[in-house]
Formats: structure tokens, C-alpha cells, sequence
């Protein structure tokens, strides 16, 4: 009678065996023999403080549901209501890697050259590499070796999604043009930070293909002065890198190793910059261990310009930047190292 009067007709009662079970465990039934019945009657039964109709209306309500209780949702909630949330065990920090090698970025042997004066024509060195470039390698081809699995993830998303608009033969097509147009910038750009004229009359004979690009930065290139290189060599010696500096000169007042870039998307903040700025402190690193440059430089600046001509976006960073990207230069440097080491 008992069973009759808390299962519902129709319904499963698998889980009320399961809670009875448990809320006789509870009150100290451990069965429902007739031996127990006589033992319950000498020592006084305690069933009969059990409140009946709360738990015929629990089981009711277990029995009656079209989705398992114990699913762990509710499970989890239960816990959660009587016990508190769960609170993971505190673990301690990882300390921040550090550079095995941490080789200063500044030249003790060019104390007080910072800002010396340049003398002769604006450098223009170009890059010698040796049969085998796999000995020094280059700064790009570090920070591309040496990608982060975000960054690689993110880049593959693109490349998919460019190969699904445009086709294999018109991504092919795409890239070669972007590094076509981004030569001709270039080219440009080298014209008219060496020309004898003003500013106004730098891009009067421009390719039409990149003069939105010089139209974004004319009023970047007027507030640059004192040219000290333009697509320049610089070697690393102590570190044993190579790489092509985009230009040295002032800005505002600053002496700065420059790079120059394009985008087809707008590039306002400098982290929207991704690993240039650590390329440009690679740059200045080995602009301060080349001998070729009888000064140091301690700034950097990214540009980044846009073909429809709207304003370029200048990224200036200082001294205390340009030694944080310079801390990830030589950690990128090692990873590269390890994954490449020198034949011997």
C-alpha cells in the first residue's frame, strides 16, 4: 500500500527505488523484513516520524519528470545549494621566462653617440649573405618560425577564408600583388625621402598604384628630418641575426628606427600591429652592434599606411617599450635556435 501510494501509475520506478533506498538508509531501515517489523515494535519504530506526504510529494515529482534527475546539471546544482560553489585550489604562477642570453640592447661602445650627428650621405648598405643564409638567419624569417599557435591559427583562418572568395589561382594572384605593391611603396617612399625638393613636391611623379599610399603619409613624412638610412643592412654580431632596416631618421625630434607598412584594414592601436614592433627592436638592437652606424637609437616607429589615402596611423614607442619587445626578440631568437641549431 505503501508503494501504491507514492509511485505514480504510468511512470518509471527505478529512481523512487532508488530515493526510498536512500531515505530509509537516512532514518535507520535497513530492510523491510518481517523480523525488522517485530525488532521496530520492542525498541519503538521510528518510521513513524518520517513526514510521509513531503516525500510522497518529492518521489512524485522525481517519477513524474521526462528528464533524468541525476543529469550532472542538477547534480552540479544540488552540490552548489548545499555545499557553495566549487573553488579551484589556487596554483602558483608560472615565474615569467627570461632570456638564457640576456644581451643589452644598447652598445657600451657607443656611450654618447645617441645623438651624434651623421656625417656623409644617408646609408644605404646592402644585405650580404653568405651560400649558406641558414647561419645567419634573418629577422623575418625568426618571428615567422617562431609563431605563437594563435597566431598561425588566426593566419590559416585567413588564408582559408580568401582561398574560399578568390580561388587557389586568385589567392596566388592576390599575394603576389600585395608584394608588388608594397615593393613600389617602398621604391616611393626611398624617392622621396631623398629627394632635394619640398614636401609639396614629392608625389607629383608617383605610380598611380601606391599614390593613395604616399597621400597617407605626407604629413608622417613631414615631421621626419636628419635621414640617417634608408633600406640598410644591419647585422647583429653578438647574436649572429641580419635584417634590412626600412629607415633611421627623426621624428618629431626622436631618433627612430622605422618600418613601414600597409593595410587594406585600419590599424589604430599598436597591438593591432601584431610582432612588428618586435621586429623593429630586433632592428634596433642591431643597428647599436653594427659598426656601420656610428650611433644609437633607442626608439621606434611603425607606419602604418593605406591605399584609399586616408591618414596613416604612426605608432610611436620609447626607450621602456622597445625594451619589453626587445625581451621577446631574444626569447623568439632562442625558440628559433632550438628548433634550428648550427651544424657543426
Amino acid at each position: 500500500m505503501f508503494l501504491n501510494t507514492l509511485v505514480h501509475p504510468g511512470k518509471s520506478q527505478k529512481a523512487f527505488y532508488v530515493l526510498f533506498n536512500n531515505c530509509c538508509s537516512d532514518f535507520g531501515l535497513r530492510c523491510l523484513s518481517t523480523s525488522c517489523a517485530r525488532t521496530a515494535r520492542k525498541k519503538g519504530s521510528q518510521y513513524g516520524a518520517v513526514d510521509t506526504e513531503r516525500y510522497s510529494s518529492l518521489v512524485k515529482s522525481v517519477v513524474s519528470s521526462r528528464v533524468s534527475a541525476q543529469t550532472p546539471e542538477t547534480l552540479q546544482d544540488q552540490d552548489t545549494l548545499l555545499y557553495g560553489p566549487i573553488v579551484e585550489p589556487r596554483r602558483p604562477r608560472d615565474k615569467p621566462r627570461v632570456p638564457r642570453n640576456r644581451v643589452p640592447l644598447r652598445n657600451e661602445d657607443k656611450v654618447g653617440l645617441r645623438d651624434a650627428c651623421a656625417p656623409g650621405p644617408v646609408a644605404r648598405l646592402m644585405l650580404q649573405r653568405g651560400p649558406d643564409k641558414s647561419a645567419t638567419p634573418s629577422v623575418t624569417r625568426v618571428l615567422q618560425q617562431t609563431m605563437s599557435p594563435e597566431q598561425l591559427l588566426l593566419l590559416e583562418r585567413w588564408k582559408r577564408r580568401m582561398i574560399a572568395e578568390l580561388g587557389e589561382e586568385g589567392f596566388r594572384q592576390y599575394s603576389a600583388n600585395l608584394f608588388r605593391l608594397g615593393a613600389l611603396f617602398h621604391t616611393a617612399l626611398e624617392d622621396a625621402l631623398t629627394s632635394p625638393s619640398g614636401p609639396a613636391n614629392r608625389f607629383e611623379q608617383q605610380e598611380e598604384e601606391v599614390a593613395g599610399y604616399m597621400e597617407s603619409v605626407r604629413s608622417v613624412l613631414d615631421d621626419l628630418s636628419d635621414m640617417r638610412a634608408i633600406e640598410s643592412a644591419v647585422h647583429h654580431r653578438a647574436l649572429n641575426y641580419v635584417g634590412v632596416v626600412d629607415c633611421v631618421a627623426r621624428y618629431r625630434g626622436r631618433l627612430c628606427a622605422i618600418d613601414w607598412k600597409t593595410s587594406e584594414k585600419a590599424k589604430p592601436f599598436i597591438q593591432n600591429t601584431y610582432d612588428n614592433p618586435i621586429q623593429v627592436a630586433a632592428y634596433i638592437g642591431a643597428l647599436n652592434s653594427d659598426e656601420n652606424y656610428r650611433y644609437q637609437v633607442e626608439n621606434g616607429l611603425i607606419v602604418v599606411a593605406y591605399k584609399d589615402g586616408s591618414p596613416a596611423h604612426p605608432h610611436f614607442f620609447g626607450l621602456d617599450k622597445v625594451l619589453q619587445y626587445w625581451e621577446n626578440w631574444l626569447l623568439r631568437l632562442e625558440d628559433f635556435t632550438d628548433k634550428n641549431p648550427p651544424v657543426t
